[in-house]
């Protein structure tokens, strides 16, 4: 069994994964989510780490509530995580702007040595999802 096969393998047990690309030569895995999926990267973070890699920086794209009190976060639907949000100034302002609203943000994670901790959210873009 090959590594890539094994990490693929491992990859798309979880509910809601709708595919998964691995390549060992870009140290990339690809995992397309079905829509309503709660799947949260430290779960895959895990199963690379278990196959013997150490996971990198994630990037999604995910919905949410942002909430600007006491500090700019993002509670991901049906997740049951909240993120912390940073990244640049003109995205911060967007998001900020979208308090209280349902918004889809684009931006990465980027894993810890331990693996439970929630990361902040890198934020990229963020829009309006109402």
């Amino acid at each position: 069994m090959t590594c890539a096969y094994a990490v693929r393998g491992a990859l798309k047990k979880f509910p809601g994964v709708e595919s998964v690309d691995v390549s060992l030569n870009k140290g990339l895995a690809t995992v397309k989510l079905k829509p309503g999926n709660t799947v949260r990267p430290q779960d895959f973070w895990e199963a690379v780490r278990k196959n013997g890699f150490t996971p990198k920086e994630t990037r999604v794209i995910v919905r949410g509530t942002v909430s600007a009190s006491p500090e700019l976060q993002l509670k991901v639907t049906g997740a049951g995580v909240v993120l912390s949000l940073k990244g640049g100034a003109n995205a911060l302002q967007e998001a900020a702007k979208q308090n209280g609203h349902t918004v889809i943000a684009e931006g990465s994670l980027v894993p810890g040595k331990d693996l439970k901790v929630v990361v902040p959210l890198d934020v990229r873009s963020i829009k309006s999802d109402e």
